[in-house]
């Protein structure tokens, strides 16, 4: 009996040992958390939101102001709706024509990349074939070789789409379309072959398949490629600038032409144009955030 208690008291014993151990290990935890957490929100506070307040403040004053590239709140009064007004009537409205280019450009070569980034990476990691490797090699091309202007601008004159907007949506798709391939190959090795197997029994054909089982569980990458690749599209500026040229044909990036120049440089015009082309690819990361983590690391681990 003496003996049991003399155990148990030295078990207790230990036990409150190794509890008042771990509570400075805790508390040294909490705080390196803490302070990592601190540096880590000052850290994006420096690199992003004191950019993006000296660009508004900059686009709320007046010419002469905003020619000093001073950080302060406008002296002058705010002119913040006049540049506004100012920016978009520039060349005819020049703005609002730029933003319906760069949408129709950002939708269509984005629905491009989705769909058949989507069936490249299922083929790609469903079926084994002495071509994946071959296959695999021109995909990782696509990400590291540069896209070479002159030929490109040349089989465009050929075929008769240069400075068209279907011959830019072919070459955005196609810029984009290695990234995305990776990104659905990845995830498609995560979802199990037995349901591809059950709609194959169930008399499911390859398209039923892919659109009608496959297609709707990518909706966590697909939300990760719509988001990265519209705003990578854009914000587009050397693409348009070498295969789409013309005041016609000019997206949201080609207007800030209008405010710089050689001789002349209207700062306030030239941020406020900046401040509205930033506010719709802005927005999406914002909504979208969680969802582009998720389709990225969904498919690093495998299980």
């Amino acid at each position: 009996m003496t003996l049991t208690r003399t155990i148990t008291t030295a078990g207790s014993s230990r036990a409150k040992i190794r509890r008042e151990d771990r509570r400075p290990m805790t508390a040294r935890r909490f705080l390196s958390r803490y302070v990592v957490g601190v540096v880590a929100i000052l850290a994006s506070i420096v690199v992003f939101i004191v950019p993006f307040a000296f660009i508004f403040l900059t686009a709320a004053k007046s010419s002469k102001e905003a020619s000093l590239f001073e950080f302060s709140l406008p002296a002058q009064g705010w002119f913040l709706w006049e540049n506004i007004v100012t920016v978009l009537e520039t060349r005819d409205w020049m703005l609002v024509t730029a933003f319906i280019n760069s949408t129709i450009l950002t939708v269509a070569s984005v629905a491009i990349m989705v769909v058949f980034s989507a069936m490249v990476g299922y083929v790609l990691q469903r079926r084994s074939s002495r071509w994946n490797h071959v296959i695999n090699i021109f995909v990782l091309a696509g990400l590291i070789v540069p896209p070479a202007v002159v030929p490109t601008i040349w089989v465009l004159q050929g075929i008769g789409l240069f400075k068209t907007m279907p011959g830019m949506i072919l070459i955005e798709a196609t810029f984009g379309l290695s990234f995305c391939i990776l990104l659905f190959r990845a995830f498609i090795s995560t979802i199990p072959r037995e349901l591809d197997e059950a709609a194959v029994i169930d008399g499911a054909g390859p398209i039923r398949l892919f659109f009608t089982v496959v297609m709707p569980l990518l909706k966590p990458v697909a939300v990760t490629v719509i988001v990265v690749q519209s705003v990578a599209v854009f914000n587009d500026f050397t693409g348009p600038l070498y295969f789409l040229p013309g005041d016609a044909n000019a997206t949201v990036q080609l207007t800030l032409y209008n405010f710089q120049s050689q001789s002349l440089s209207q700062w306030n015009l030239l941020f406020m144009n900046i401040l509205l082309i930033t506010i719709p690819p802005l927005v999406m990361y914002i909504f979208f955030n969680r969802q582009i983590v998720a389709g990225m690391t969904s498919g690093a681990v495998k299980g």
